[in-house]
């Protein structure tokens, strides 16, 4: 464990908090014009997946624990486990579907993402920033919204919804965030 200002604490570092651990979900600092500057930590607890937002003094003390990241490949969904590859030691792991939550659609095989790991477990992943995916229903473009700039709502084909330009039809491969499906550009491929 190593002590941290809470201001310091980012999205995926692990925390130490009442003998239990917490992974990071998301955190803000804010500096009122008058007041304490505080900052907001929303951490999922990993023994449970219990989500709890904190709010600390920037310069309040945490314990960070120390997680060791590696790169793995991912593999195949077991029920309710995903199965991902070292791709040097050619070892398998099974990460709980809670760890990889929202990002469970994006998967793709082979797909390279840093796995966080505590005493061997993974608490944390992180998938790649893009992923290319087909479009697989798009609504039709209502008369006189075809000004450029106009999306409309299209069914990726892992199942996630988002908004894609007019133009774009069924069939058509695009990029798009992995964070929240937003739409990105068309695929170069």
């Amino acid at each position: 464990m190593v002590s941290v200002i809470a201001s310091s604490v980012r999205k995926g570092n692990v925390i130490e908090k009442d003998g239990k651990l917490y992974i990071v979900l998301k955190a803000e600092s804010f500096h009122p014009g008058k007041g304490t500057p505080t900052t907001s930590i929303d951490m999922r607890r990993i023994s449970d997946g219990v989500k709890v937002v904190d709010r600390y003094k920037t310069t309040e003390s945490l314990e960070k624990a120390f997680v060791e990241e590696k790169t793995y490949n991912y593999l195949y969904q077991d029920g309710e486990h995903y199965v991902f590859m070292d791709p040097v030691h050619f070892d398998q792991l099974h990460v709980d579907g809670a760890v990889v939550g929202d990002g469970a659609p994006y998967l793709q095989e082979g797909m390279e993402v840093t796995l966080s790991l505590f005493n061997g477990n993974a608490v944390s992943i992180v998938l790649p920033q893009r992923v290319t995916l087909e479009i697989v229903e798009t609504e039709p473009v209502v008369k006189g919204q075809t000004a450029s700039g106009s999306f409309k709502p299209a069914l990726l084909n892992n199942g996630v919804r988002t908004m894609v330009p007019t133009h774009i039809v069924p069939g058509t491969r695009v990029v798009v965030m992995t964070e929240d499906g937003a739409y990105i550009e068309r695929a170069k491929d």
